[in-house]
């Protein structure tokens, strides 16, 4: 049972181009590695390492920063204990105008108060800004790490000045070591993601993001499996080069340098505009879907990697719709729209309720548009 059962997740009718075995991939020449499944299980146990140090990295080095930058941890006023606005709140952070009347007949409370408790009691579970800042400071770390790493051993493939490269001889390419420690680093990066939010303060997007990690770990373990390396170094390196800036503009906005938040972030724009609007489909889509045609032929994990890479590629244009609308502001307003980029944790009552009671046709803000993926105070912006 357990041995159809591999045998049929590992086929090589889905995973290898014809005429290609697993067995032949078994026996390299001597002095060459072939990428394997098992190589990046210590991703895993690395991603609790990744945990440890990021825990190490903001008490030691990202809150020193932060108190540099005179930035607080604040502490939100509390909301009075009530054990039946408690009970709701666990079910619904944001009751209606109907909900909010039944409440204040039920507990004989003015409407008004039963909303500013509802508003004191959302603040208290959104991480500070100097929460927000340390793990902004730390992610802006590492993606500019990885992106060094990823252009020093990049510079030097010759798959990166010639796409045509990802695909000679495929898929029997050897495994570099620049290669596999990327793909580890990036791997259990993305594992530390998926376990912090399980520790870190519950957020609104919490399914979502979940799911986006899950994804990421999906696509970069499939990426692997198959030795499709040289295009995925590729794809995740374009896509780490953006998300520098974002963290950046991060930073600089919950350490309130309004200026640089702004220019931060048109340069982010641009940045963003240029490697996921046209290097990533002009250059490696393109390889990936015509040059891979001509050089090996599809084949069945073909049609799936370039399936979820076409929709990676439309969620990009739908991003930076969003994005090109908050870097115009950014331009001609002096800032970035605070309504339409952050989650103000000191909003005053007015602006609590309207955002609670929108009606639907005016819900849809840019900061909610795709799970708050535009979000520079949130977290939900990611690759």
């Amino acid at each position: 049972m357990t041995s159809s059962l591999s045998a049929w997740i590992w086929s090589e009718w889905f995973w290898l181009p014809e005429n290609v075995t697993w067995a032949d991939l078994e026996h390299p020449p001597p002095g060459v590695e072939y990428p394997r499944v098992g190589h990046i299980l210590c991703a895993l146990p690395l991603a609790l390492c990744v945990l440890i140090l990021r825990l190490i990295f903001e008490r030691l080095v990202a809150k020193p920063c932060a108190r540099i930058l005179q930035i607080q941890a604040g502490v939100s006023r509390q909301a009075q204990p009530n054990a039946v606005l408690e009970r709701v709140y666990k079910s619904m952070t944001c009751p209606d105008s109907r909900q909010l009347e039944g409440l204040s007949k039920q507990l004989d409370w003015d409407v008004r108060k039963i909303q500013r408790w509802f508003r004191l009691r959302r603040n208290q579970d959104r991480p500070s800004t100097l929460t927000k800042f340390c793990e902004s400071m730390w992610r802006f770390t590492f993606y500019l790490g990885i992106f060094i790493y990823a252009i020093r051993h990049l510079w030097v493939s010759p798959w990166m000045w010639d796409t045509r490269q990802c695909w000679y001889n495929y898929p029997f390419q050897p495994l570099s070591p620049g290669q596999y420690n990327y793909y580890v680093a990036e791997l259990a990066f993305y594992w530390s993601l998926m376990f912090s939010q399980f520790t870190d303060n519950k957020r609104k997007d919490f399914i979502i993001m979940l799911v986006h990690h899950l994804a990421t770990i999906t696509l970069i373990t499939f990426s692997y499996a198959n030795n499709m390396l040289r295009a995925g170094t590729l794809v995740m390196c374009v896509h780490d080069a953006s998300d520098i800036f974002l963290e950046a503009a991060k930073m600089a906005n919950y350490a309130k340098y309004q200026r640089l938040c702004d220019g931060l972030f048109v340069v982010f724009s641009i940045i963003f505009f240029l490697t996921r609007l046209v290097i990533y489909p002009f250059w490696i889509v393109y390889s990936v879907l015509f040059e891979s045609w001509e050089i090996v032929g599809p084949y069945q994990s073909w049609w799936l990697l370039n399936g979820l890479l076409l929709v990676l590629q439309a969620l990009h244009v739908i991003w930076f719709y969003l994005i090109t609308r908050i870097a115009v502001k950014a331009i001609f307003r002096g800032k970035v729209s605070k309504d339409e980029r952050s989650d103000v944790e000191s909003s005053s009552d007015e602006d609590s309720n309207s955002s609670c009671n929108k009606t639907p046709n005016h819900a849809a803000k840019p900061k909610d548009s795709h799970n708050g993926s535009l979000n520079i105070n949130g977290e939900t912006y990611d690759h």
